[in-house]
Formats: structure tokens, C-alpha cells, sequence
């Protein structure tokens, strides 16, 4: 039981260095990136607001989850 309290406290003061906040044009680009090295062309990366997502395709989350990264084809 000692062991599981450790754990959980150790794991506790991690949790902030785990779940940093990625900016969003970074998170942007390595999509981007990835995309562009699987050959993939005429699409759109776009920067929205969670809440203004609708029926697009999210790729990515960022801004401590308040923005996702939505792609369209063009």
C-alpha cells in the first residue's frame, strides 16, 4: 500500500511537466509536416476554437485543449 501512495504522489508532481501546453502554430507544422512527407496534397490545416469545429476533421488539439487543428481536402 506504501508503494501505491508513493506512486501516486510522485506521479502527482509529474503530472504538470507531462501535460505541457503545446502552441498551437508548432502542433500546426508538425502536422503539417507529417502530411506533406506522406506525399499528401491540397488540403487545409486550420486553427479553430473547440467549439467551432462542426463536421470537420480534427488532426490535433492544442491550447491546453481550448483549439483544435481541423483539416479539409480543397
Amino acid at each position: 500500500m506504501k508503494i501505491a501512495k508513493t506512486l501516486f504522489i510522485s506521479l502527482l508532481f509529474c503530472s504538470p511537466v507531462m501535460a505541457q501546453v503545446k502552441p498551437c502554430e508548432d502542433l500546426k507544422n508538425e502536422i503539417d509536416a507529417k502530411l506533406q512527407a506522406k506525399g499528401v496534397q491540397n488540403y487545409t490545416l486550420e486553427i479553430v476554437s473547440a467549439d467551432a469545429v462542426g463536421d470537420r476533421t480534427v488532426v490535433g488539439s492544442c491550447n491546453g485543449g481550448q483549439d483544435r487543428i481541423v483539416y479539409t481536402r480543397r
